[in-house]
């Protein structure tokens, strides 16, 4: 017994074999365009991708990438014989969709999309991603992404100031009656805009929370029947979250962040916000289908 002991704690002081061995590294290195770095002593091989292609200020002060503006991915085993893989992307404001909508089609799940920094000039938002397979499906769907941002930059080297599409009219004539019977909810109106709440619920606390205490989806709609912009927040639990961006995305509606507004309650909620532009009705679809991707209680 105490012999099996000492060989245990041998064993176990012994450092772990390389899981990424060294063809891995190199097929990541090929697909993402990079040289990576490998950490023996958690077993991850990370790749960096720092933004030096629109210069970035912060109180009008030059910010190097050095200090925050360098996009990364990061490679370890998982549990089943394959890799996973986490990152974050730095992402200037016309980037954010194209890239997100890149990565969702190459398998990547986005998990949060927020900002780093107030007063930087212009805007950086920082995306992250999550993924799971083998290294070449990892690491062409990383190199995917940021191709996505290539493509944005090739058009316009520097970022742009607004959505695409025409200029909604400052004055509102929304039907609402075709809004509610799309989203199959009863809306608000108020001088021509339309809103909606779709409430959901929560334990917090030891209490049930609902729609007043903002565990709810909601949509507003301004501008005409033919030429609206609609904005809104989803409330999803998390197996929810890629589904409804999945569904989003592909109605052309723009996600403009990804995070939470509570602590402690069961089930746990990520909270999305979006912003559209085009027919109010077409917005309407695109917004029920992502409804329809969840398991509303």
């Amino acid at each position: 017994m105490l012999f099996s002991r000492f060989a245990l704690a041998i064993l176990m002081a012994l450092p772990l074999a390389a899981e990424i061995g060294t063809t891995a590294r190199g097929r990541i290195d090929e697909l993402t365009g990079a040289k990576g770095t490998y950490a023996a002593d958690e077993d991850v091989y990370r790749v960096t991708f720092p933004r030096t292609d629109v210069k970035v200020t912060v109180e009008g002060r030059p910010m190097h990438p050095f200090l925050g503006l360098t996009s990364w991915a990061a490679f370890t085993p998982d549990a089943h014989g394959g890799l996973m893989v986490m990152g974050d992307l730095v992402l200037f404001e016309d980037e954010v969709n194209a890239v997100m909508s890149a990565a969702l089609e190459n398998g990547l799940e986005v998990t949060a999309l927020h900002n780093h920094f107030f007063f930087e000039s212009p805007r950086v938002m920082f995306m992250h991603i999550g993924g799971m397979g083998t290294a070449e499906k990892l690491a062409a769907a990383v190199r995917g992404a940021l191709d996505a941002v290539k493509g944005v930059r090739g058009k316009n080297a520097q970022p742009g100031l607004q959505f695409g599409g025409a200029a909604v009219p400052e004055a509102s004539s929304i039907t609402a009656a075709t809004i509610d019977a799309i989203l199959g909810v009863k809306g608000q109106a108020n001088a021509g805009m339309y809103k909606a709440q779709i409430g959901r619920k929560a334990q917090m606390h030891g209490k049930t929370v609902g729609n007043q205490m903002g565990v709810n989806t909601w949509a507003a709609f301004a501008g005409s029947d033919e030429n609206a912009f609609v904005d809104g927040d989803f409330a999803m639990t998390e197996g929810e979250l890629q589904p409804v961006l999945q569904a989003l995305r592909q109605a052309g509606i723009n996600i403009v962040a990804i995070h939470n507004h509570m602590t402690h309650e069961e089930p746990q909620y990520v909270f999305l916000h979006y912003w559209g532009k085009g027919n109010a009705a077409v917005l309407a679809r695109g917004l029920r289908k992502a409804l329809d991707t969840q398991q509303t209680r």
